[in-house]
């Protein structure tokens, strides 16, 4: 009778493994949760303390451009003209690293697809209304509207280039 106990014993021991195992391995997010500013800046500006916002790497937002390829190695003539593109026309509310009037570049292509990122670039007005990304960064941003700077597709290109070098 008491011969079978230390194999049961063992099954136990292994299902409780097992169940253990499945129940803590970390789950990827399908949301940022972005931060702006400290409680006492929350009262402040009025800005939200925090805001969800989905991670959508298959959006390609809205806009002209549907496909857009990366070559591995970053192209550093086209880069260093993003950068410079990028300080001129968008430095008022982005900054490269850090949160500000709006989102930080860096770690972008973690989070956004190159296509959502130069849509959003090209076209804020219509991504703002219609894309569910858009939508949440405008909310999570104290709906602060993207300025539409008219933007030209090579320059929006240059810019995505120089956000590849961003990566956190």
């Amino acid at each position: 009778m008491f011969k079978h106990i230390p194999s049961l014993i063992s099954c136990i021991c292994a299902l409780f493994f097992l169940c253990f195992i499945s129940c803590s391995k970390e789950k990827k997010s399908t949301k940022e949760t972005i931060t702006i500013g400290t409680k006492k800046e929350e009262k402040k500006t009025g800005l939200q303390n925090t805001s969800t916002v989905p991670v959508m790497l298959d959006n390609k937002g809205i806009g002209p451009i549907s496909s857009i390829t990366f070559e591995d190695q970053i192209n550093t003539e086209l880069s260093d003209r993003g950068a410079q593109l990028f300080k001129a026309k968008c430095t008022a509310c982005h900054k490269a690293r850090k949160k500000m009037i709006g989102p930080p570049m860096a770690g972008i292509y973690e989070k956004r697809s190159p296509e959502w990122v130069m849509n959003m670039i090209m076209n804020p007005d219509e991504m703002i209304k219609k894309d569910p990304v858009a939508i949440a960064l405008f909310k999570a941003y104290n709906n602060t509207i993207m300025i539409n700077q008219n933007i030209p597709e090579e320059e929006a290109r240059a810019m995505a280039e120089w956000f590849r070098t961003l990566e956190e």
